[in-house]
């Protein structure tokens, strides 16, 4: 249902853009980070019912469980209201702001681009910190342009805390002005 709505959503709203390109988008606005970025926007981590290992550990935030309740939420909806109201409730809580969410979900391709554009200085990311036990780290990466840092990110996977510090990256040079 959710591939349904999102695909209807582009077809209508992007009908000039190439197939793959659409393939693509909707590939990552129902992916599972994309989903858990959402899920937080509606704190519905708060709401789940958790065994008390995986809520001692993190579960409410973890990725794969938020996006997976709001997978289930998805799906109550329907169930209780039928698909218009499921319709709904996707296009106003995922579908909403989202070039700000395509920026999130795909920073570090997005700053990879704008780097290139406007210098010749090469993105690296550098692991300055980690905390927890190994079950349930957390991880924070500095993004550099050249020896500049831009960016810092934390999350509970390296891959994830680059991605947020790629996105606080492109904010930086937003700021400045630099497209």
């Amino acid at each position: 249902m959710l591939e349904l709505v999102c695909s209807e959503f582009l077809f209508f709203e992007h009908a000039q853009m190439p197939e793959g390109e659409l393939t693509k988008t909707r590939a990552s606005m129902v992916c599972e980070p994309a989903l858990a970025f959402c899920a937080k926007d509606l704190d519905l981590g708060r709401y789940l019912l958790l065994g008390k290992g995986e809520d001692a550990t993190g579960g409410r935030e973890r990725d794969s469980v938020t996006s997976d309740a709001l997978e289930a939420l998805i799906g109550a909806i329907y169930m209780d209201g039928g698909f218009a109201n499921a319709k709904e409730f996707i296009h106003r809580f995922i579908l909403n702001d989202l070039e700000n969410k395509t920026l999130f979900f795909d920073s570090k391709t997005i700053l990879q681009e704008i780097v290139q554009a406007s210098s010749k200085s090469p993105i690296t990311y550098q692991l300055v910190g980690e905390e927890g036990p190994d079950h349930d780290k957390s991880f924070q990466v500095s993004a550099y342009i050249g020896e500049e840092e831009y960016g810092v990110g934390v999350g509970r996977t390296k891959k994830g805390a680059e991605q947020v510090a790629a996105y606080q990256s492109i904010l930086k040079l937003r700021s400045k002005n630099i497209k």
